[in-house]
């Protein structure tokens, strides 16, 4: 792998991100609905624009990690330097943390 290839890409702005997030989810819709899926059964499980542009943001810190996945300390430390570079994106990903088992626990935040 040369030099530029491991080097992240710039990052693009939080509406460019979420373009992409939106084409890649309408992507998927389209394909499951091809395949005669009805969109009842499916939509529910399906990530919202903002949960997928912070999985593509917290892939692009991995990515920049060597590709190894992060400890438990570390995956919380980048996703809230995802909602402080991106506060639009402040609601979705503590839900995330939540949902996911990603926040530190309690005895742990007292600590630190």
């Amino acid at each position: 792998m040369s030099e530029n290839e491991r080097r992240p890409r710039p990052r693009a702005s939080l509406e460019v991100l979420r373009a992409e997030a939106r084409q890649e989810l309408d992507t998927v819709v389209h394909d499951r609905l091809l395949l005669g899926e009805d969109p009842w059964a499916f939509m529910e499980e399906l990530p919202t624009v903002d949960e997928l542009v912070v999985y593509l943001l917290r892939a692009e810190a991995i990515e920049t990690n060597g590709g190894q996945r992060a400890s438990a300390a570390r995956e919380y430390r980048v996703l809230r330097q995802i909602a402080l570079t991106h506060p639009e994106l402040t609601q979705t990903v503590w839900r995330m943390l939540g949902e996911h088992g990603w926040a530190p626990n309690s005895q742990a935040s007292r600590t630190s």
